[in-house]
């Protein structure tokens, strides 16, 4: 079990204690199930409340918020930036570096830095490039030519398709699969000719995929995730798509196929995008957003229904198909009344 001291934990965060230094704490809480051993936070104003009741040995405040709770405070200007630094203290810790499992196959003219962790079954294909730090989980498959920098860490059952390029501190979660063939195919009219998919993928610095995501390469070029991406679970991205820096996809989110995503950009679940279009920078969409069009003004932008109890939406629906009719006769109401005023 992990103990760190509140004294330990201030100086790690560059917070103000107030209260014990040497009081202890072994993991992290929420506000309503935090017990004494654990550190919880505020961030969301509406959980307020909860401060007067809870048994966390410390909390994470504002400063302006310390007289709120009486026991042990760890004061910073952003508790919740906190709590995300303190969570990987508590995390469970890396695999063993340098520790290769003997059922791992690992290509001649592969090249592993000494402290490179591979799993069980894990397979490392010819002209593969794996730098210090490196983790692969069991019976993940890096095939030929690809390339991982330091630190960034495969779960089990992640698959890299040829030449792919990772970046470092990247994550990749279980059942991802990064470089297959993006959706290109010719009709001749009879049947379809499939299109060799000829570029690659190339994943930047701190990129994070969630579990069973795809990222498709590219056709001629490369598909391009850019540094410090966010990628949730279910996410798939089309060949030659571009995501640019610090931009974060949500779970069901799909983008087609040389679709440009620019910096700073925010998408909901269930987000999709026609493709060959471009959306600017500091972009948030809201879930079900449809995509259909470049997006050029940053802002936020919702579409799709929210939801209503069932007998409304089904009449809501209705009103939705009767909206053409509905607008012809608002046109011939104009014209009628046109007529009526107008002194000619």
């Amino acid at each position: 079990m992990k103990t760190f001291t509140l004294a330990e934990l201030a100086a790690y965060l560059g917070a103000e204690l107030h209260g014990d230094p040497n009081f202890s704490v072994t993991g992290l809480g929420s506000l309503k199930t935090a017990t004494k051993q654990q550190v919880s936070f505020l961030s969301n104003p509406k959980y307020t409340s909860q401060l007067k009741h809870s048994q966390a040995g410390a909390v994470l405040l504002k400063p302006s918020q310390t007289s709120q709770f009486q026991g042990n405070i760890l004061a910073l200007a952003n508790p919740y930036l906190g709590f995300a630094k303190l969570s990987h203290l508590f995390d469970d810790d890396r695999p063993t570096a340098g520790q290769v499992h003997p059922t791992a196959i690992v290509a001649a003219d592969a090249t592993l830095h000494p402290t490179v962790h591979l799993g069980p079954g894990v397979v490392i294909e010819s002209g593969c490039t794996l730098a210090a730090g490196v983790v692969i989980g069991a019976h993940s498959v890096i095939a030929k030519g690809c390339s991982i920098g330091e630190n960034t860490h495969l779960y089990p059952r992640v698959t890299l398709y040829r030449r792919v390029q990772v970046g470092k501190d990247c994550i990749i979660h279980s059942g991802a699969v990064i470089g297959a063939d993006g959706f290109g195919f010719a009709p001749t009219g009879a049947d379809w000719i499939k299109i060799a998919q000829l570029g690659k993928v190339i994943i930047e610095d701190k990129v994070e995929v969630g579990a069973n995501s795809t990222i498709d390469r590219g056709a001629l070029g490369d598909t391009l995730i850019c540094r410090d991406v966010k990628i949730d679970n279910l996410v798939h991205i089309g060949h030659n798509a571009k995501i640019g820096e610090h931009t974060a996809l949500a779970a069901f989110a799909g983008i087609s196929g040389s679709t440009d995503i620019g910096a700073n950009c925010l998408l909901g679940g269930h987000s999709g995008f026609a493709g060959h279009i471009k959306v600017c920078d500091n972009v948030q969409l809201t879930g079900m957003a449809m995509v259909t069009g470049s997006i050029t003004e940053p802002g936020t932008y919702s579409s799709g229904t929210g939801l209503l109890p069932s007998l409304r939406w089904r009449k809501s629906a209705v009103r939705f198909r009767q909206l053409e009719e509905l607008n012809q006769k608002v046109k011939n109401l104009e014209n009628q009344l046109r007529q009526l005023t107008d002194p000619e």
